[in-house]
């Protein structure tokens, strides 16, 4: 026998009844996959760990095993470097000066904004390792602050084992993910598997395509030509057969911005591949024109420097 306390009121039942009926279908089939939903829940014992945060993709969120808890972390960014690369001593940081003004560039430059998209110069420092297996890029402005970084992504362990062994890896295909200093894709990069001329794709943070670089000749100084929605919008010159130089073009073959090869110093000279590229605009420029001269300054190694290695 209930007690008068445990005893369901009839009322509120035959109330709460009434008006469910008088929901439509729809509604009520919404509402009973809902709660179907929470009863799975409830019965799915998920292990703690750390799981990615609803509130903030960046994050990862700790569940305790029963429940959410306040306590969250930054989330691990996808990155195809391997346990087995050797670092070579920092990416350049303390060296960002000698490197903007070997690149010609005697006094600061005005203006900057902070990010990839408004600062005057790029300083493009690629990781030095001792066993490289995939490329990793840090980006300063020119009074050295981090601003971004670039990672290579979707390899596969049979391309790693090419490129610590071989050099038949550039031949393969080449995707680089250019985030900012909070680790969020701004850019995204493949270059198909290739053996003659090098094309590179150009998407934007959210899969958005942005245009294409294509390689123009092989024989002579290399041009690259920036396609967008059918349209040559500028493109990349080479001055010199040894692809030290590059001159970035608008549309009407004006020079808008400058890519510059820097010394890396001896060490990495000698034990890597590694290298350094200062990028300067002259002037501001529009997009699209200014995201492709923005992947230009990792993607000239890329498709080119590596190649010639």
């Amino acid at each position: 026998m209930l007690t008068p306390a445990l005893r369901p009121n009839r009322t509120s039942v035959a109330a709460k009844n009434a008006a469910k009926n008088r929901l439509p279908a729809n509604i009520l089939r919404i509402l009973a996959r809902a709660s179907a939903f929470r009863t799975t829940l409830v019965r799915v014992n998920f292990a703690p760990g750390w799981y990615p945060d609803n509130a903030d993709p960046r994050f990862v969120r700790w569940w305790d095993g029963s429940q959410w808890t306040p306590h969250v972390q930054p989330r691990q960014q996808q990155t195809d470097a391997h346990h087995a690369e050797v670092e070579m001593g920092g990416t350049g940081q303390d060296r960002v000066a000698q490197q903007v003004q070997r690149a010609g560039i005697q006094n600061p430059v005005s203006g900057g904004g902070g990010t990839l998209f408004t600062e005057p110069v790029l300083v493009v420092n690629q990781k030095a390792k001792l066993v490289e297996m995939s490329n990793s890029y840090v980006i300063y402005d020119q009074h050295a602050r981090h601003i971004g970084t670039v990672e290579q992504v979707g390899q596969t362990g049979a391309a790693k084992a090419l490129r610590a062994f071989t050099k038949l890896d550039s031949m393969l295909d080449v995707r680089l993910e250019i985030r900012d200093v909070h680790g969020r894709p701004l850019l995204r990069l493949v270059r198909p598997a290739t053996v003659w001329k090098s094309k590179v794709m150009v998407e934007r943070g959210d899969g958005m395509p942005i245009g294409e670089i294509i390689q123009e000749n092989v024989f002579g100084k290399v041009r690259f030509a920036f396609v967008c929605n059918g349209m040559k919008v500028g493109g990349i010159y080479a001055e010199n057969f040894r692809a030290w130089n590059f001159s970035l073009r608008d549309h009407t073959e004006t020079e808008v911005a400058r890519i510059t090869k820097t010394w890396q110093g001896m060490a990495k000279a000698v034990f890597s591949t590694a290298d350094n590229y200062v990028v300067q605009f002259h002037r501001q420029v529009p997009d699209p024109l200014l995201s492709m001269i923005v992947a230009s300054g990792v993607t000239v190694d890329t498709v080119l420097s590596q190649n010639q290695g």
